[in-house]
C-alpha cells in the first residue's frame, strides 16, 4: 500500500506570434499503481526577458529537458525576439 507522487510535463505547446512555450505540468498521486488524483499547473517561457532594463534570452536550464529541447530548437528567431521587444516598448 504505497502512495507515490509523480510530477511531469504532460503538454508542451508553442503559442502566439512570439512563439511562447506553454508548459502544463501534471502531478499524479497513485496508490499501488492506481491513480487517485491528478492536478495541473501551467507556466509560460517567453523568447526574451527584461533584466535591469536589458533584454536577454531566458535561462531555461531549470526547465524539464523536454522544455529545454523545445526552447533551444530554434523557434525563437532574431526577428521574433525583436518583434517581442518592440511589442513591449513604452510609448513615448
Amino acid at each position: 500500500m504505497a502512495l507515490s507522487e509523480e510530477v511531469t510535463p504532460d503538454k508542451i505547446e508553442i503559442v502566439g506570434p512570439y512563439r511562447a512555450v506553454q508548459v502544463r505540468v501534471a502531478t499524479i498521486v497513485s496508490k499501488d499503481d492506481k491513480e487517485l488524483a491528478r492536478s495541473f499547473n501551467r507556466h509560460v517561457v517567453q523568447c526574451q526577458v527584461k533584466v535591469d532594463d536589458e533584454w536577454e534570452d531566458p535561462d531555461v536550464s531549470g526547465e524539464y529537458q523536454e522544455v529545454q529541447d523545445v526552447c533551444n530548437s530554434g523557434i525563437w528567431t532574431a526577428a521574433i525576439k525583436e518583434a517581442y521587444r518592440e511589442s513591449h516598448e513604452e510609448p513615448n
